[in-house]
């Protein structure tokens, strides 16, 4: 059994320790806000917190989770993701909306840690979070907007 912390709450799993944490987050604990891109952690959508730093659930085992904390997109309630929450709703970013959890999830590291950056930056940071949809414009816009709301 693997317990952790998941958005604040403890949480138990009996799935063997080398299942990917994705499939533990989305169809056990029934939070499917965090998607499944590729399977290979190069695109990004899968895209959680553990304690604070960006990490592709689709390749790290739910044994990494052990007693750690975990933060999904459900969870996200932190000044700089309550900015981009936001952001991305005013600047009506999604398209198809897949790769947005992913995307914030990743962005709010970097406004976490840097509350502004520069353009470089952020492309920089957002490099490996792929959008389909190509809306890589609207995501950067939305990412400023929010670093100027905090």
């Amino acid at each position: 059994m693997t317990e952790f912390t998941l958005n604040g709450k403890a949480v138990q799993t009996e799935s063997p320790d080398d299942t990917p944490l994705l499939w533990v987050i989305r169809d056990e604990l029934k939070l499917k806000g965090t998607k499944f891109g590729c399977g290979i952690a190069q695109c990004g959508a899968c895209t959680v917190h553990l304690e604070g730093t960006p990490i592709r659930s689709c390749s790290v085992p739910v044994s990494v989770a052990a007693g750690r904390a975990i933060t999904t997109i459900e969870g996200l309630d932190s000044p700089p993701g309550k900015a981009l929450k936001l952001a991305w709703v005013n600047g009506q970013v999604p398209q198809c909306g897949y790769c947005q959890s992913g995307q914030i999830m990743q962005a709010e590291n970097l406004l976490a840690n840097n509350p502004n950056p520069t353009d470089d930056e952020i492309t920089t940071h957002m490099t490996g979070n792929l959008c389909r949809c190509m809306a890589y414009t609207r995501i950067k816009k939305a990412i400023r907007a929010a670093s100027e709301e905090m």
